[in-house]
């Protein structure tokens, strides 16, 4: 039998006492661990961590997390080889997929880590400058960002098994609030062994970091009105969040991150070839193809003008033809597989509830496999669909399916264009393309109101903007409406989330007397 992986909670490495759920290989269909977390105290897990771990923490100032983050760094470097290998047999990636995951982990912790080093040696933050309450100045306001003294429940997606941890860990922990991480079960192997290294390295105050790797039953249940919960996942299991007791009723902070229908814009009057025209195709196959497209911020839906709709078919389906798909152990193969057999069936799934609405335009399902049994692996070859009156095609607004799956649609004018990025009801992020500064000004500002980010890429920033799919830390990563209302990363606008924010009123010198900085 596979190995039970233990789970870190209150303090001390424990088993489940059930069977546990077994890991497996998606390409290959072998079971490689197994997770387990009944029988688990979790009221006493949940104390621990808010007593224990919380006090540490918030005994610590600003600087002196931020030199525990950056430990955590070094040691995540010192094993990152391991990371590797166990992000290929447990999600079926090839190597830069697997680095976006873990090396941009990697880059976020760093990145807040240096900018809590600026903060200084302090245990809370000023926000905003002192304001008189009447005539005279001899009593004011001062605003305060002081940690939350509870516990940060994550229940976090498959796809990002080390980001989806420490891109909410690091503001978490650097605002003196202790971690519990319960990762999605089929892919709980990489982040179950990234909290064991470091809880090994004794990198953190005990309690500080603790991972649950089983059945998420009864964790909401604990969170008491000063904890918070982040979720990424379904809108389904969003709303079972939203409406529990914790947070409906006790009022638990909670940031959640759900479906997103991205979209990226070609912007009138870029004609096919032109460098414009290139970068949007280019961008597409990249966010289709990446993860095999298991990305919340891959595009799904690619807005052009209708008389490059053709063009942009043509051109996009002759660069997914290059895409090699099978066994990410084979250095020929582009694209690994999906997460598991299970996602790949939730993936056809969506796909045929596109196919009455949508025509396909390029076809890579049927593609042979490199290195890989179709009927085993959890492979499939990417599918750009299309229709062609994008008003009517209403699922391609509504259905995402999590995969390497697309849809082009042809707009009229500007206007037709905006409208159709904002029937995703919400979205993470839009990428926008052309060459009209005015313009692309003009569409950004009005696609705001319904995306999280907007991501214009103009030939001048071709080798340096980041990517429409790749979240940075000094940007937000959130959406509105369907994406969720939630709000991640941001720089220090993460911290905010962990912290209470707090009006003392009094004399000036007594707040002078503070002794806190802007929170920059």
């Amino acid at each position: 039998m596979t190995e039970l992986l233990p789970n870190y909670a209150a303090g001390r490495w424990q088993h489940g006492t059930g069977p546990g759920t077994a890991l497996r290989d998606p390409v290959l269909g072998t079971a490689l661990v197994r997770v387990d977390a009944a029988g688990l105290d979790l009221a006493e897990a949940f104390a621990f961590a808010r007593d224990t771990g919380g006090a540490a923490l918030r005994a610590a100032t600003y600087r002196e997390r931020a030199a525990m983050l950056m430990a955590v760094v070094k040691v995540l470097q010192s094993h990152r080889d391991s990371y590797y290998e166990i992000a290929t047999a447990n999600a079926g990636t090839v190597k830069n997929d697997s680095a976006v995951d873990i090396d941009g982990a990697i880059f976020t912790l760093g990145q807040y880590a240096r900018w809590g080093d600026a903060l200084g040696d302090v245990r809370a933050l000023r926000d905003g400058g002192a304001v008189k309450l009447g005539k005279e100045t001899v009593f004011q306001s001062q605003h305060l960002q002081v940690p939350r003294q509870g516990v940060a429940l994550f229940i976090n997606a498959f796809n990002f098994p080390a980001w989806g941890l420490w891109e909410k860990a690091a503001p978490a922990l650097l605002s003196g609030m202790p971690v519990i991480v319960k990762p999605a079960t089929a892919t709980a192997w990489l982040t179950q062994r990234m909290v064991q290294d470091v809880v090994d390295a004794g990198v953190l105050p005990v309690g500080a970091l603790s991972v649950i790797a089983g059945s998420s039953a009864g964790l909401m249940d604990q969170l008491q009105p000063f904890d918070v919960v982040s979720f990424t996942g379904s809108a389904e299991t969003a709303g079972v969040i939203r409406g529990h007791p914790a947070v409906a009723q006790r009022s638990v902070r909670a940031n959640i991150e759900a479906d997103s229908l991205n979209s990226a814009l070609l912007l009138p009057g870029e004609a096919p070839g032109s460098e414009a025209f290139h970068l949007l195709v280019r961008e597409v196959v990249r966010e289709m193809t990446v993860k095999s497209g298991q990305k919340c911020t891959a595009i799904r839906r690619i807005l052009v003008p209708a008389e490059v709709y053709d063009a942009a078919a043509e051109a996009i389906g002759a660069k997914l033809a290059g895409i090699t798909v099978g066994n990410p152990r084979n250095d020929s193969v582009r694209m690994g597989s999906l997460v598991s057999r299970a996602q790949l069936a939730s993936a056809r799934e969506g796909l045929a509830t596109l196919l009455a609405h949508a025509t396909v335009l390029y076809d890579g399902r049927n593609q042979p496999l490199v290195d890989a049994d179709p009927a085993v692996a959890a492979c499939m070859g990417p599918v750009l669909l299309g229709a062609r009156d994008a008003d009517a095609a209403q699922p391609v607004h509504d259905v995402e399916v999590f995969g390497p799956v697309a849809t082009l649609l042809p707009y009229r004018d500007s206007a037709h264009a905006i409208a159709l990025a904002q029937r995703g009801q919400g979205s993470l992020v839009t990428s926008l393309y052309g060459n009209d500064e005015a313009a692309l000004a003009h569409t950004a500002l009005a696609v705001a109101a319904s995306h999280g980010r907007v991501h214009v890429v103009t030939p001048d920033v071709a080798q340096a903007h980041s990517g429409h799919g790749n979240v940075m830390p000094m940007s937000q990563h959130g959406g509105p409406g369907r994406a969720g209302g939630g709000a991640e990363l941001g720089g220090l606008r993460a911290l905010d989330f962990y912290h209470q924010r707090s009006a003392v009123q009094a004399s000036p010198a007594v707040l002078a007397a503070l002794g806190v900085p802007d929170l920059a």
